[in-house]
């Protein structure tokens, strides 16, 4: 069964950054997948407290890595 759903704009944007080729469906199970990825998250996120910079960094650099072990996959095939 398919359901419908209704998000903001932005954060659509910002799951769609995050899916990369995945469907919408399968990274949200991912996430919450039995439970335990929404849990780990919010663990996450409660023990780290990082600027703005920070965590731009962060994403850049796996952005960059996810990048690069796309275009490696590529290749190899």
């Amino acid at each position: 069964m398919v359901k419908t759903i209704t998000i903001r704009d932005d954060v659509y944007e910002k799951l769609r950054v995050l899916k990369g080729d995945a469907s919408l469906s399968d990274f949200i199970e991912r996430l919450i997948g039995g439970g335990k990825g929404i849990e780990v998250l919010k663990k996450i996120r409660g023990n780290i407290d990082l600027s703005s910079e920070e965590k731009e960094a962060i994403l850049k650099e796996i952005y960059g890595k996810r990048n690069e072990s796309r275009c490696h996959a590529v290749n190899v095939e």
